[in-house]
């Protein structure tokens, strides 16, 4: 592969939806859907700042499709394609690799490529890829993030925290499991857990940049207090073992980010057909707060109330941190 139209041509292989006209054209038409809400995300991944330059091609090319279908997770929507912008490096073999991965991120998801765009960078610049993903849902049916309502409890699929000691693997700083290192370099949004859940939820989001910040976020954009319950946080069995489950272990899961797990706003009455959906979807999922009129984020655990951290999760151009995972 040495060229722009080489790289064009092992894309094309990777679009085989009749939409993407064999990516020979400048845009992609698809079919209007019928009585369907249209749902579209975007999300870039830079080096140095959203992956290491020291991940593998391949994990990085999955993560960007993951990270983007997370958010169609978050909106119970069904994914219909995405499109690509890639940054030719002028490595060869680094886009070979990211080829492979990103045919494998397509094939997990059921999702096509349905078009983009390439450009070259020069020569030592860090890479900057982006996607753009689209889905439907019925309509009206995608939960706003802005939708939760006082007496609502707040929900986690899955366990938090592995994708931030996976980073700390990544980065040679301790030895784990290896399902730790593939929650950051190769996470699997709830799809499937989204679109089943959706319906009953008052607002839902993807934990990407840490689930206090995440949680903190929903309740500001509901106009409502939540209080989280640190000791409720899910963990994997993994995670405990390398990182211990005390306070500070805790705080550092739910404030690492990377997680790309569903956080869930809905009423108690709906506790029993959340877990119900959730486990025939394949997930587990955890009740982890609750919000109130108010304003703020609250964290207690076993012993009472606990300070807040610094750090809440990550923010673009924050001075501490310096690296999103």
């Amino acid at each position: 592969m040495t060229s722009e139209l080489a790289f064009l041509d092992a894309l094309r292989a990777l679009a085989p939806h009749p939409g993407a006209r064999g990516l020979m054209d400048d845009a992609a038409v698809l079919p209007s859907p019928v009585a369907a809400d249209l749902v579209l995300t975007h999300d870039m991944l830079v080096e140095g700042v959203h992956y290491l330059p020291t991940d593998p091609a391949g994990d990085v090319a999955w993560k960007l499709v993951a990270v983007n279908l997370s958010d169609l997770a978050a909106k119970g929507a069904s994914p219909l394609g995405v499109l690509m912008g890639y940054a030719l490096g002028g490595d060869d073999a680094w886009d070979a690799a990211f080829l492979v991965g990103l045919g494998e991120a397509l094939r997990a998801f059921d999702v096509s490529l349905l078009g983009g765009d390439t450009v070259s960078m020069p020569s030592g610049a860090p890479r900057a890829l982006g996607l753009t993903a689209l889905g439907t849902v019925p309509p009206g049916g995608a939960p706003a993030r802005s939708g939760a309502k006082a007496g609502d409890r707040l929900w986690v699929t899955g366990t938090i925290g592995n994708a931030g000691i996976g980073l700390s693997i990544a980065r040679g700083q301790a030895t784990g499991a290896r399902s730790l290192l593939d929650a950051y370099r190769r996470p699997v949004p709830p799809l499937a857990a989204g679109r089943a859940i959706a319906p009953i939820t008052h607002a839902m989001a993807d934990i990407s940049d840490g689930l206090l910040i995440d949680a903190a976020r929903m309740a500001t954009a509901s106009r409502l207090a939540v209080t989280i319950d640190l000791d409720a946080v899910p963990l994997s069995d993994a995670a405990r073992a390398l990182a211990g489950d005390d306070r500070a272990a805790r705080l550092a899961a739910a404030t690492a980010g990377d997680d790309y797990e569903l956080l869930v706003a809905a009423p108690p009455h709906a506790d029993a057909a959340l877990l119900t959906l959730c486990q025939a979807a394949g997930v587990t999922m955890a009740c982890v707060g609750h919000f109130a009129a108010g304003t703020g984020l609250t964290l207690v655990d076993r012993v009472g109330a606990v300070p807040l951290p610094e750090r809440l999760g990550y923010e673009h151009g924050a001075s501490i941190g310096g690296f999103r995972g």
